[in-house]
């Protein structure tokens, strides 16, 4: 069977563990060159060398780093087949608490460093190629304590449904890729370092899925794939849900 990315050249963001590092893993398996970044340069260099990527460390809310990313891929590689700008990340406050600092670092992360991550990305990209925002489920969705996070997935949710209209004429696919409670780094540290309460809030997050467990991180790359191949070449704007049905309940 003829790998679906065979040839492709392919950047994820924050790529350095978690749903991050599993897509890249799934794209270098598929065929794909992958150049993958990440904040923390120890971690970034580990993760590369494991799946067998291209390690640029860069922040994505940093258009200096971005710059010196695109750089590298026009060097190395000439353009871009896949991009994935997955990385983000947020903290959880309830209204009354929410600092500036928390929002800053919040929409920093996953709206400015999104937009700049594909706009800074246009002259690489080629016709056909795919672009991947990483969403969530509470883009549309109330969580308590978690509205500057939901709200930032809200606007990159909506950055998908302008920019394919921005690109028509570039044959550029745009979707958003949105998980539900996935079993990363990101998730269980919300818990703390205690095992017993990472173990609880797995469990919790599993009650609420219908399909009565959280997903393994394979199960979101699965779905990347399927967005960055040709098996999607008419999927276009769409928010693609990898829940377990949560979100639609």
């Amino acid at each position: 069977m003829t790998a679906r990315l065979q040839g492709k050249v392919a950047v994820v963001t924050g790529a350095n563990s978690g749903i991050g590092l599993g897509i890249a893993r799934r794209f270098v398996a598929e065929g794909a060159r992958v150049f993958i970044t990440g904040r923390r340069a120890d971690a970034l260099k580990t993760a590369a060398e494991e799946i067998g990527a291209i390690a640029v460390q860069a922040d994505s809310s940093n258009l200096t780093d971005l710059d010196r990313l695109y750089e590298r891929v026009k060097n190395e590689a000439g353009r871009i087949d896949v991009l994935v700008a997955n990385a983000g990340g947020g903290s959880m406050l309830p209204l009354g608490e929410i600092t500036e600092e928390q929002y800053d670092d919040t929409f920093d992360r996953n709206v400015k460093g999104v937009l700049f991550t594909v706009q800074k990305a246009l002259p690489l990209l080629v016709k056909g190629s795919s672009v991947i925002l990483t969403g969530s489920t509470t883009s549309i969705t109330g969580t308590p304590n978690f509205s500057v996070y939901s709200a930032s997935k809200a606007a990159v949710r909506n950055f998908a449904r302008n920019w394919i209209l921005d690109l028509k004429d570039r044959g550029i696919r745009i979707n958003t890729l949105s998980p539900g409670p996935t079993e990363t780094p990101g998730l269980v540290g919300l818990a703390g370092e205690d095992a017993a309460q990472q173990k609880g809030l797995l469990d919790y997050m599993a009650t609420q899925v219908p399909l009565g467990r959280v997903a393994h991180v394979d199960e979101i790359a699965g779905a990347a794939l399927f967005l960055a191949s040709d098996d999607s070449s008419f999927v276009n704007g769409v928010e693609l849900f990898a829940d377990g049905g949560q979100a639609q309940v």
